[in-house]
């Protein structure tokens, strides 16, 4: 079993906090307020996909002009 690192807060440990809580929240919306609120959900599908296939994620381009550093260039 793989477990990750909860020492610090890598880059890639970010990203996935603010995909999962907003997917939530997109989630709770969706069924309280309005169906649209799914819509949430398929752009964060369709980001995951992009950085799967391209390595490109624009959410990690903000995070690290906020400081966040990947995990892979820590020493």
């Amino acid at each position: 079993m793989y477990l990750a690192s909860t020492k610090e807060w890598y880059l890639e440990r970010v990203l996935f906090l603010i995909a999962g809580s907003v997917s939530l929240i997109g989630l709770v919306l969706g069924f309280y307020i309005s169906h649209w609120w799914f819509v949430i959900n398929l752009l964060i599908g369709l980001n995951l996909t992009l950085f799967a296939f391209t390595g490109f994620c624009p959410m990690a381009v903000i995070l690290s002009a906020f400081g966040f550093s990947s995990k892979n260039t820590r020493g």
